[in-house]
């Protein structure tokens, strides 16, 4: 008689068959199913609690519960990753990108049932997205994807949602932002790079704003971008200028670096940059200097290319009534909520799957 060759047949006849001396049939049998998917450890990855921001310690626990055999943990790897746009010459896309992984722990024997809970801590980069202002929720999807390695065994999963509040210059700028009458509009995720330039990861966060009244005339919308490293914290400004009458509109971008403990007037500050930019003098080098460097290998200056609007990041309604603590806490646009939530719905699904 042969043996037989399906998967599930020879769990059945590893059980059934016991004639080699020193085998456990039973054990066998559940280590079979186990790299089927049936039966194995499971993993469930919990967040500590608290806002972590940009360049910060992100702590928690990884928690195992052993399957229906002993299994050998290989490893345990975290994988921050983001749902980022892309444009190509088919237009535009969306996708999930990892910008970072850091192992957990591992190399260990998880017994039968075994419960085992493992600590982490990791840094998260200085680039990571914020995702909330104030409390609010940006529209900006981030995760945290851990990956349990098993040694004959499917591999797990879990995927938990990040979130990241910005720094204090960050905050700072956002704050005199709305105080000179700057309206938040949405926030996504492109992937490429801005030339000229310390971006270290594949993709930078646009946070899109509304004209103040006294730029209105002149501008429909303000692009912001943080680049934040150890040293401090870069300020990429982009506006979209209003045509004239015997003109065309066009984009114009401007760039300003200030230290992360810097004390300064910031509305002052600020408004100075807004005008810089709407008046098309470029801070620290030409503007034509600065473009983007698309994930297709091709460059866009920015008289030239606007970059993306709204996409992933939906608008949060707080609409034009400002950035300021006491503005931006209207109500969430239902639709924020949803399409985050959906996000780890689909992923985890794919992930089962």
């Amino acid at each position: 008689m042969p043996l037989p060759t399906h998967p599930a047949a020879l769990c059945f006849y590893a059980l059934v068959e016991t004639r080699c001396e020193g085998v456990n049939a039973e054990m066998v049998f559940k280590r079979l199913l186990g790299s089927l998917g049936v039966g194995g450890p499971t993993v469930d990855t919990v967040l500590d609690p608290g806002t972590v921001r940009p360049g910060g310690t992100l702590t928690g626990q990884v928690h195992l519960q052993g399957g229906n055999a002993d299994f050998d943990i290989e490893h345990i790897a975290l994988e921050l990753v983001a749902r980022v746009e892309a444009e190509h010459e088919e237009g535009e896309s969306e996708g999930t990108v990892a910008f970072d992984r850091f192992i957990a722990g591992g190399g260990f024997r998880l017994a039968e049932g075994e419960e085992r809970s493992v600590p982490f801590s990791v840094t998260l980069p200085w680039e990571t997205p914020v995702s909330e202002l104030y409390g609010q929720p940006l529209g900006i999807v981030l995760g945290v994807r851990t990956e349990l390695s098993v040694a004959g065994a499917k591999d797990k999963g879990d995927l938990d949602q990040l979130t990241v509040g910005p720094l204090p210059v960050q905050e700072a700028i956002l704050e005199a932002l709305g105080q000179l009458g700057f309206g938040f509009r949405s926030a996504d995720l492109e992937y490429g790079r801005i030339g000229g330039t310390g971006q270290q990861l594949p993709f930078y966060q646009e946070i899109e704003l509304t004209p103040a009244p006294q730029y209105a005339h002149q501008v429909n919308e303000i692009e912001l971008t943080f680049l934040a490293s150890p040293a401090g914290l870069e300020v990429v400004l982009e506006a979209d200028k209003r045509g004239g009458l015997f003109s065309e509109g066009h984009d114009t971008i401007t760039r300003f670096t200030v230290g992360h403990h810097d004390v300064r007037d910031w509305n002052t500050e600020v408004d100075g940059w807004i005008r810089q930019l709407v008046e098309h003098r470029a801070s620290y080098g030409s503007h034509s200097s600065y473009g983007h460097d698309g994930p297709y290998g091709g460059h866009h200056d920015h008289d030239d290319h606007h970059r993306s609007g709204p996409g992933i990041g939906t608008a949060v309604a707080a609409g034009a009534a400002g950035l300021a603590v006491g503005v931006v806490g209207g109500m969430v646009a239902a639709e924020v909520v949803d399409e985050i939530g959906d996000f780890f719905e689909d992923e985890e699904e794919e992930g089962e799957d």
